[in-house]
């Protein structure tokens, strides 16, 4: 499932379960707990998903490395870094 929609499933729980809790007086504090455990799973995904941008990113530039010291080394050129 991608992120995005991941992200949005959370948020639409979330306001559904604050819906809940303002019904219901009663299970408040249970609702609380129910809010800030999908707080801390939004976090976690959102923080997952930077990680696999950052990974992405670094994986791009390397690869443009590495395909850059391949031409120049095709190019018999003194110096191959890029």
């Amino acid at each position: 499932m991608n992120n995005n929609k991941r992200l949005s499933i959370m948020a639409i729980s979330f306001a559904a379960v604050l819906s809940l809790a303002a019904c219901s007086d009663d299970k408040a504090e249970e609702a609380g707990e129910t809010v800030d455990d999908m707080i801390s799973s939004t976090k976690d995904a959102a923080k997952n998903t930077g990680d696999k941008i950052q990974k992405a990113v670094t994986d791009t530039g390397n690869a443009i490395e590495d395909a850059c010291e391949d031409a120049k080394e095709k190019m018999d050129t003194e110096d191959t870094d890029c």
